[in-house]
């Protein structure tokens, strides 16, 4: 593997970029050429939910150890390909661990990988430039939501950089772990982190005021796309690739009859992947009140998300 920033590319190149989130371990590997789209090659997930690995702020040496045996299982599948570029990005999990420091020395020294620690606003940034590549500048001034395990991202603009970038405590593990004392989750614990999500969502609200109403408000990431493909619509789009629109009013429909069942029974519909089964309701809930702070009625749901961010950025220094 090349070690990240080689400028020496050639016009065609397999790039590889570590996706260490709050959820997975998630390797994706695309050949790409000079004015064409990245092409995926071969994806490796590790289901780790991080967050059930913390205590008292800090992850455990369980976590750690299970952290390592996934980093190694798709390092080991990143050095059989012929990598011209590879980047390993870790985000909310770590960055905020209080023994992130000393994970990240120990992953970087055992893993024999340099970590590039993404902040809240370069995740909100990576994943706003894979969503205007995907829907183009015809979709005029995006507004974006993007739901990690730790986070939620959101960004808004009219370019390539987003005017504003910003990160909220309100990922979907973070919010399951923080608020559900139970599964299925109480009305009391349901309400309480509606009403925290609206208290932290005020001041997103306002640095996002001065760019004003978006032409186009958008979704990503795992939870957004599950909960689409439980209760969005999909319609035929440009090129071949379908269009997936969530409304809000289908959203908070499925919510709360997501919230009375067990996480095994919610793992039985369609849309909802075992890894996401207990988190599933808290990412609803999140993302019904930022629809709701933003004014939102519907949002199209992007395929593309903070790791094509990632290798497209690559991409552009080719």
């Amino acid at each position: 593997m090349t070690p990240p920033g080689d400028p020496a590319i050639g016009p065609g190149a397999r790039l590889g970029v570590l996706d260490i989130g709050s959820n997975t371990v998630h390797l994706l590997i695309v050949d790409v050429a000079r004015g064409g789209r990245p092409v995926p090659t071969r994806s490796h997930k590790v289901t780790l939910r991080l967050m059930r690995f913390l205590v008292d702020g800090a992850i455990s040496a369980e976590g750690v150890d299970a952290l390592l045996e996934a980093i190694g299982a798709c390092t080991a599948i990143a050095r059989q390909e012929a990598l011209d570029d590879f980047v390993v990005i870790a985000t909310s999990a770590i960055r905020e661990a209080e023994n992130g420091e000393q994970v990240v020395a120990r992953i970087e020294r055992e893993a024999e990988v340099s970590l590039d620690i993404l902040s809240g606003a370069d995740e909100a940034s990576l994943t706003f430039l894979a969503v205007r590549r995907w829907f183009g500048w015809s979709a005029g001034r995006i507004l974006l939501f993007d739901i990690g395990g730790g986070s939620l991202e959101i960004a808004a603009g009219d370019d390539e950089v987003p005017r504003i970038a910003t990160s909220v405590p309100l990922g979907a593990g973070r919010s399951t772990v923080g608020f559900f004392h139970a599964d299925p989750p109480s009305v009391a614990d349901q309400r309480a982190l509606r009403l925290y999500a609206k208290a932290v969502l005020e001041d997103a609200v306002a640095a996002a005021r001065p760019v004003g109403r978006p032409d186009h408000v958008v979704g990503s990431s795992k939870t957004i796309r599950s909960l689409a493909k439980l209760a969005g619509n999909t319609m035929p789009g440009v090129g071949g690739a379908d269009r997936v629109v969530l409304r809000r009013d289908q959203l908070d429909d499925w919510v709360p009859r997501l919230a009375r069942m067990d996480a095994p029974s919610r793992a039985a519909l369609p849309g909802i992947t075992p890894d996401r089964t207990f988190q599933i309701v808290a990412g609803g809930i999140v993302l019904s009140e930022a629809m709701r702070a933003f004014g939102a009625k519907e949002l199209d749901v992007s395929p593309w998300a903070l790791r094509e961010g990632r290798l497209l950025q690559m991409l552009d220094r080719l």
